[in-house]
Order: C-alpha cells, then structure tokens, then sequence
C-alpha cells in the first residue's frame, strides 16, 4: 500500500489561499508529483500549495518542507502555506517560535497573536541568475518584457524579484481591469523566465498600501499569495514607490510587509484551520508506492 494512504493531513488556507498540510516526518517518503496532482484532485484537501514536512536536515530547525503547486510541480517558497506550517508546529506547544527549512533557506516564524504570525522570509535577490532570467538584462527593475492589452495600458517593464521563486511584477492603474487568467499563463512560461515566473498586477494606491492580484505558476490565481506579497512590496520600495511597511490588499485580505532595502523580509498576517482528514488510499492506485 502507498505510504500516503490513510496518513490525515490539515486542510488550511492563509487570506484564502488553499493550503494542506502533510507531515511525513516519521517516514523517508517523498512525495511524487503524480502523488501531489492526486491528492490535488480529492475534493476534501484540493490546494493552491501542499505544504509536505520532513525530518528536519540543519540543527535547531523543526522541519524540512517540501512545497508543491497543484499541478505536481515544486515551489521553493510560499509564505501563506508557512504560516500554517508554523500553526501546524506550534499549535500544541508553549512555544512562539518555529524555525522551518525549504529549498530557498531557513525561514523563522512567530505566533505574534491569536492565529497570526509573522514569517522572516530571507533576503529578496535581484541578480538575473537569481530570478533566474533566461539571460542578463540591463535592470532587473525593469524587464525587457511586454504585453499589449486592447483598450487597457500596455503591459511593460515588470521588476524581477526573486522570493526563493521568481516574481515578475507590473505595476498598473487598475489591477482590477485585466483579465489575469488570459494574461497570466503567457507571461509565466515567457522565454525570459526559464523556470516560469508568478506574475502580480500591483496596484500603488499610496506609499503605505497595494492592491495586487497574483498569477502563481502552477497553479493560476489564486486569492493571496504571500511570496508575490513580498515581491511586490520589495519592488515598489525599490522604485521609491511605498514606505518601509506597507499593507499589501489580495483578494482573500491584507498582508503586512516590512522591508528595509538590503534586509529581510518579514510577512505578517493569518492562518486559518478548516478541518482535519485523511487520504484515501483509492487516490493513489495508479501512482508508484
């Protein structure tokens, strides 16, 4: 039988993003994509991002998370589905503190109030290999790249921000006029975008709030998205567009970003529970043991 068979995992979400959470610390199990598009497709735990936990690898850290979009690829960062890993960790324990690792670093998080917590996300890179870009460009602040809207501004000249996952952001007028499902899946798999991009629509409504849409690669608009929350308050402080701390507005609600040019990140907002279950072992008849 599977290994994932019968294991429970938490269905969660942050600002309305769909997240479950799936501890496998107690075994050397790695989840495949095929696995991770199965458990995707079961209605009681369909996710933006699985956030899967592991032994931890570096001293002093409670896990090693693995984190997949829902169409089986990995991600290297997503900050709501941290926050609840960091609920999942300290849910039964006096501590405030939790200290997890995913392929970008280590990430610290704090319970700073009832089911809100604040996520060190590591230091934005802005270098084209960082991103990465398919190749060197002259500003990372401003791509070589756009799109023509009919009867809306044209689409031009994102900032490149890397979160632990690329990030292209737009800054626009009216993050609300374009159609982000018909723009989005052409900008994530852009030439210049080697390992895809999420794309944001960033909205400044004035130095200390943003309205933003997301475009996350695979897996497509999604209602908050806690990495682009950060791209997108890095790039507008590097433009000189909003202050130090600013709230970024998402469909599902508001993220506090702090960020102080050649710092940390750090993201502050909520995790919330919906329920706990089980995988069937039927999800995993046609996937590898």
């Amino acid at each position: 039988m599977n290994t994932l068979a019968n294991l429970p995992f938490l269905k969660m979400n942050g600002l309305g993003n769909e997240i479950v959470v799936l501890d496998l610390r107690h075994t050397s199990h790695i989840v495949t994509a095929d696995e991770a598009r199965a458990i995707a497709g079961f209605a009681r735990a369909g996710f933006d991002q699985l956030m899967v936990l592991h032994a931890p690898r570096s001293e002093g850290t409670d896990a090693f998370v693995r984190i997949y979009n829902n169409d089986g690829s990995e991600a290297g960062a997503c900050g709501n589905g941290t926050r609840c890993v960091a609920w999942a960790i300290l849910r039964n324990s006096d501590r405030d503190t939790a200290t997890v690792e995913t392929a970008a670093g280590l990430l610290v998080c704090q319970r700073v109030g009832d089911d809100v917590f604040s996520v060190d996300m590591g230091a934005p890179r802005f270098d084209w290999q960082d991103i990465p870009l398919a190749h060197d460009v002259a500003d990372t602040n401003a791509l070589p790249l756009r799109r023509d809207v009919p009867g809306l501004p044209a689409l031009d000249a994102p900032a490149g921000v890397s979160m632990g996952n690329p990030h292209a952001v737009f800054f626009v007028a009216d993050a609300a006029a374009y159609d982000l499902p018909a723009i989005g899946p052409g900008l994530e798999h852009d030439p210049l975008f080697p390992e895809r991009a999420n794309i944001s629509l960033a909205q400044v409504v004035d130095r200390q709030h943003i309205l933003l849409r997301v475009w996350e690669r695979g897996a497509g608009e999604t209602r908050a998205c806690g990495s682009g929350a950060c791209a997108a308050a890095v790039a507008a402080i590097r433009r000189g567009l909003a202050d130090e701390r600013v709230e970024v507005q998402l469909p599902g609600g508001s993220l506090i970003i702090d960020y102080r040019e050649g710092g940390t990140v750090r993201m502050t907002g909520p995790a919330e529970f919906e329920w706990r279950d089980s995988l069937p072992p039927s999800l995993f008849q046609d996937t590898a043991a």
